[in-house]
């Protein structure tokens, strides 16, 4: 059998550019050299394009656009006549290099919230996971909640605010709220932007801290429980994983504390009974078909002490290293790193 020549997009320009390194070194490295042709593309955080053919070493420490004799401009061109054919520009020519199917991991803006989901499509090229509408659905926190909603599962209560907003209609939204509260950059990943806070002070500072991120953020209920989160891998047919369980002594679960675990620690599977298990298996397929996902998501939730389950988000395109939480949760139900590798590739070519 011919090898699947697959392209594999790493970096990219959001705030979760690293992670996105981490997570496609260790793609790279659990792929199986007699199935797979790697074609190795890096996107910088400015946007640039470059065909990489150096040590996978540098990717994970983030060194890679340093090798610069290794890095070659490369085009991937929405003009369907150029289909399944990447542009590298090299001394001056055009050279094309086909591929069989994009793999795009990258996290975050312009990685997971459809703008390259649109790219794809316009090309007319196979890709694994989300579609352009799901990935930009599921990035927008606000759009998943009224959509999730209408199905009956509960989402915190929550008031969107717009950039520019003078602080009299700020104070005027805010006077009847709660604390504490959480506020959020409305399209941001890996916890970027997020905050609790407990009073008014706080409030107004973590709501400047947000703008840094998007023009528009979420004021948002506080959900006092559990974090749990549950793997989907599939199109029509679905494999759902071990629930996790995020155990964290105060706080919330933030940037720091889910690439250190300082604090936090994850239990696979989560410490709940069989019933609200299923129930919260249930519940997250779903939201899964709600938001059109297909290819893979971790759909994240709170679980009350009264057994209440809340829709907290949905990553279409997960942390992805050996000790992420979507690999492990499969890992979980006998599914390893290759052979889930192996079945999202499988996955977006069959779409």
């Amino acid at each position: 059998m011919p090898k699947i020549k697959v392209a594999i997009l790493f970096g990219g320009g959001s705030n979760e550019h690293e992670v996105s390194l981490q997570s496609a070194h260790s793609v790279i490295t659990h792929m199986d050299p007699q199935k797979y042709e790697l074609i190795l593309v890096g996107i910088t955080r400015e946007g640039e394009w470059f065909r990489y053919y150096g040590d996978i070493q540098h990717i994970r420490k983030n060194r890679w656009r340093e090798d610069r004799e290794n890095c070659v401009p490369v085009i991937l061109s929405p003009n369907t006549r150029h289909a399944n054919r990447l542009l590298e520009l090299a001394h001056g020519q055009v050279r094309e290099t086909p591929f069989d199917i994009v793999f795009p991991v990258l996290h975050g803006r312009n990685g997971e919230d459809g703008t390259l989901q649109g790219l794809f499509e316009l090309a007319g090229v196979p890709y694994v996971g989300c579609d352009a509408l799901s990935s930009a659905l599921c990035m927008d926190k606000d759009k998943a909640h009224k959509l999730v909603e209408r199905e009956g599962i509960r989402t915190p209560a929550s008031q969107v605010f717009e950039r520019g907003m003078t602080r009299k209609q700020l104070l005027n939204q805010l006077q009847h709220a709660t604390y504490p509260l959480m506020v959020k950059p409305v399209r941001s990943g890996s916890s970027i932007g997020i905050s609790m806070v407990h009073d008014l002070p706080e409030l107004l500072a973590a709501m400047d801290a947000a703008y840094r991120h998007d023009s528009r953020i979420l004021v948002e209920e506080y959900i006092k429980g559990v974090e749990v989160g549950c793997a989907i891998l599939g199109n029509e047919e679905l494999i759902v994983g071990e629930l996790d369980e995020i155990e964290l002594p105060g706080g919330f679960f933030d940037y720091t504390e889910k690439y250190t675990l300082a604090h936090a620690r994850i239990h696979v599977p989560a410490r709940i009974d069989d019933r609200l298990a299923d129930r919260i298996k249930q519940t997250a397929i779903t939201i899964y078909r709600t938001l059109g996902c297909s290819g893979l998501a971790r759909v994240d939730m709170f679980v009350t002490a009264e057994g209440e389950i809340y829709f907290n988000e949905v990553n279409t395109f997960p942390g992805f290293t050996e000790c992420s939480r979507y690999p492990n949760m499969m890992k979980g139900i006998g599914l390893a790193f290759p052979d889930l590798i192996d079945r999202l590739i499988q996955l977006g070519l069959e779409r």
